[in-house]
Formats: C-alpha cells, sequence, structure tokens
C-alpha cells in the first residue's frame, strides 16, 4: 500500500510553487459551483419551470459556454491570462449571486447565458498559465494535476451542496458559489505573481505549419462529431439525471449529491494509476475511445434493467469508467491528428465539442423525457452510444489505412 501511494505521489513531485497555487485556486472554484449539478431541479422544483423550458435555459448555458471559451481564448492573447483568470473569477461570482434574483423564463434563459460566457472565459487562460508556469517537460503533469483538481473539487461541491439545501435552502448554494469564486479571485491576485507568456516572435520564428486545417480534415471532423456525440449523452449526468433520481427514486438532495461525489471522488483515486496501465498496455487511443463510448452507453442501459436504487451507483461507475478511460485519450488523440504547427486550432475545435453538447444535449435530454419519459429516453442514449461506438472503430480503421498511406 505504501509502495501505490508513493507511485502515485512521485507522478506530481517537481511541479512549480505556482503550478501548485493555481491548482488550489482551481479546486476552491470548482468546489464552490456547487449550484450546476442542481441547477435543474431548483429551476424545476422552486421556480416551477417545465422540462423543456429547463432545456432551453441549459442550452443557453452551452452557448454561453462556447460563446466564454472564444472570448477567453482571444483576451487571454491580449491582455493576458493573469488579468482574464481574475476577472473571470470575480465576475461569474457577482454572476452567481446575482442568478438568484431572476424568476422569468427569459430572465434566466439571458442569465445563464452571461454567467457562463464570464465563468468560461477563464477556461482557456488556465492552461496557458499552466504552460507559463510549468517547469520544462512538466506541462502534461501540470494539467494533469489542474485536471485532478477540478474533478476534486467537483466531488466535493456537489456533496456539499446537496447538504445544504438538504438541511438549510437553495438560496444559500447560490450565495457560497458567488463568494467562492470571489475567495478564488483574490487567491490568484494575493498568491500568483503575473508572469508574461513565452516569447511570441521565438514561437513563429520556430512554428511551421504543415498539413491541413482541422475543418478540412475529414477523419478529424469525424473525430469531431463522434466527440459531440458522446458528450450529447454524457452531460444528461449533470442535468437530466439528477430530475430521475428524484422523479423515480425519490432520493433527496444530499443522496444526489453523495451519487454525484462518487463519480469525482473516483476520478481523483484511480485515474492516474489506470490511464498509466493502459498506456504500458499500448493501448490504441482510438480504441480507448471507443471504450469510453462503450461504457457510457452501457450506464444508461442498466438503468432500464431494474426498478432497485442500488443500480444508479452500478450506473455512475459505468460512466465514470467511461469518462476515465475516454476523456483523456480522445484528448490525446486530438493532439496526435494535429500536424505540426496547427496543434492551437486543432485542439480549439475539440474543446468546442463539449460546448456544443451543452448546447443542444440538456435541451434534447429534458424534451425527450417530457414526451417519451424516462425509459425511452435511456433506450435512445443506449442505441445512440452503441452507433457511435461502431462509428469509433470504423474511425480507427480509417486511421490505420491513412498511417499505412504515409509509410
Amino acid at each position: 500500500m505504501i509502495k501505490i501511494y508513493s507511485n502515485y505521489m512521485a507522478n506530481f513531485r517537481g511541479l512549480s510553487r505556482e503550478i501548485w497555487l493555481l491548482s488550489l485556486v482551481t479546486f476552491i472554484n470548482r468546489a464552490g459551483a456547487m449550484v450546476i449539478p442542481f441547477l435543474s431541479l431548483y429551476l424545476v422544483n422552486v421556480e416551477g419551470f417545465t422540462l423543456p423550458q429547463v432545456g432551453w435555459i441549459m442550452s443557453c448555458f452551452g452557448l454561453g459556454s462556447l460563446a466564454g471559451t472564444y472570448i477567453g481564448g482571444r483576451l487571454t492573447d491580449t491582455i493576458g491570462f493573469y488579468k482574464v483568470i481574475i476577472s473571470s473569477l470575480f465576475l461569474g461570482g457577482v454572476g452567481f449571486i446575482l442568478l438568484q434574483f431572476l424568476n422569468t423564463f427569459y430572465g434566466f434563459c439571458i442569465g445563464i447565458f452571461i454567467l457562463t460566457l464570464m465563468a468560461d472565459a477563464g477556461r482557456p487562460a488556465i492552461f496557458v498559465a499552466a504552460d507559463t508556469y510549468s517547469k520544462p517537460g512538466n506541462i502534461t503533469r501540470s494539467i494533469t494535476l489542474i485536471r485532478l483538481a477540478i474533478n476534486l473539487g467537483f466531488s466535493i461541491g456537489p456533496l456539499v451542496g446537496g447538504l445544504i439545501i438538504a438541511h438549510i435552502n437553495y438560496t444559500s448554494l447560490f450565495w457560497i458559489d458567488g463568494l467562492t469564486c470571489m475567495l478564488a479571485a483574490f487567491g490568484v491576485f494575493l498568491l500568483l505573481q503575473p508572469k508574461k507568456q513565452k516569447n511570441k516572435n521565438e514561437v513563429k520564428s520556430i512554428t511551421v505549419k504543415e498539413g491541413i486545417p482541422p475543418y478540412l480534415n475529414k477523419l478529424f471532423i469525424l473525430f469531431f462529431v463522434i466527440m459531440v456525440a458522446n458528450s450529447l449523452a454524457f452531460v444528461q449526468y449533470f442535468s437530466v439525471m439528477p430530475i430521475y433520481y428524484e422523479q423515480v427514486h425519490f432520493l433527496s438532495e444530499d443522496v444526489i449529491g453523495w451519487l454525484l461525489f462518487i463519480n469525482g471522488a473516483t476520478i481523483v483515486i484511480f485515474e492516474m494509476p489506470l490511464i498509466a496501465w493502459l498506456d504500458r498496455k499500448q493501448i490504441s487511443k482510438t480504441m480507448a475511445t471507443f471504450w469510453g463510448i462503450f461504457f457510457l452507453g452501457l450506464s444508461f442501459l442498466v438503468l432500464n434493467l431494474t426498478s432497485w436504487s442500488g443500480i444508479l451507483v452500478v450506473a455512475m461507475l459505468l460512466m465514470t469508467l467511461g469518462e476515465m478511460i475516454g476523456f483523456p485519450f480522445s484528448n490525446a488523440l486530438a493532439l496526435e491528428m494535429a500536424p505540426k504547427g496547427r496543434k492551437g486550432s486543432y485542439m480549439g475545435l475539440y474543446s468546442m465539442s463539449f460546448s456544443f453538447a451543452h448546447l443542444i444535449g440538456h435541451n434534447g435530454g429534458m424534451n425527450l423525457v417530457n414526451s417519451f419519459g424516462y425509459f425511452s429516453t435511456w433506450t435512445v442514449f443506449s442505441i445512440f452510444l452503441l452507433f457511435i461506438a461502431l462509428l469509433t472503430i470504423w474511425l480507427y480503421f480509417q486511421l490505420k489505412k491513412s498511417e499505412a498511406g504515409k509509410v
């Protein structure tokens, strides 16, 4: 056990002080984001909106994420990551506090859009900061630490949020979310010293663009479509699924928080060793993406097998296994498919797949449930993901054929 712990911790030795501080701030921010997992429940139970209305509000969430990521990336290049991170955290905190005072459908649509735009504007800046503060050769491990901080925060946040709702009220969540975002902003301001990004002129002098842009790369566009489809199903666990837990299995918010905690905690404990083991087995990145989609589809299928509430834990673990295998390797596959000098544009398109999923996934799931019920909705997602998994296998053979052609 001691050896396992030592090997696990060895992955994080040698990282800079700034990366650890950046991860701590990210953890505080994500742990404070308690409203998001319970937003659909709040909109139905407190505000009295219908499922289709909640779907449109969540589409505005996705649209704000899409706009925020794009604007944040542009602002990071012009005014620097330091100002973008602080502004995003502080304004996002203000947005969370003000959100509780909205009570109309269109008000929520606009409010969620603006809030997500401000909050997600900091996402590109965080990773640019990681690149800037990383020691030579440590960028991958630095990003991994930040990813673990995000997942640890996301596992603790819903757990605490569910307890707060059960024992206090929903309103408290908005205040806590807002204040923790502001606390994270002050943490960056006080603890993280601004640092210039790597010399742009130096980068330009050695950058040679090869290959074709991502939107002209047919295989990458197919991969992008696969990732959008996978994410469409994945986001159901954070909007439609909490309502399913309450309406069908009669779970309270604190128990729902524990279920969501399983996801983040499992990732924090097992993702790094699992990925290291799969790397040693030299699994194909495309096939790892296939298995991620397969396990996600299986998580929807098992929900229809029994009315036993314990199946919810099984489904959550299957979904988490799919996430742990699929997302890291799909990220690596996107980088692998990107030619020299075009990695930014390829990774930008890859990152947008999740924003597109937020834009249409929540809305589609809510309307499916409203029209056909949960049983049919989970069946549709199971069949849909089976088709996407088969499409991923086809991509695997096309990529192998493409590589053979180069040789």
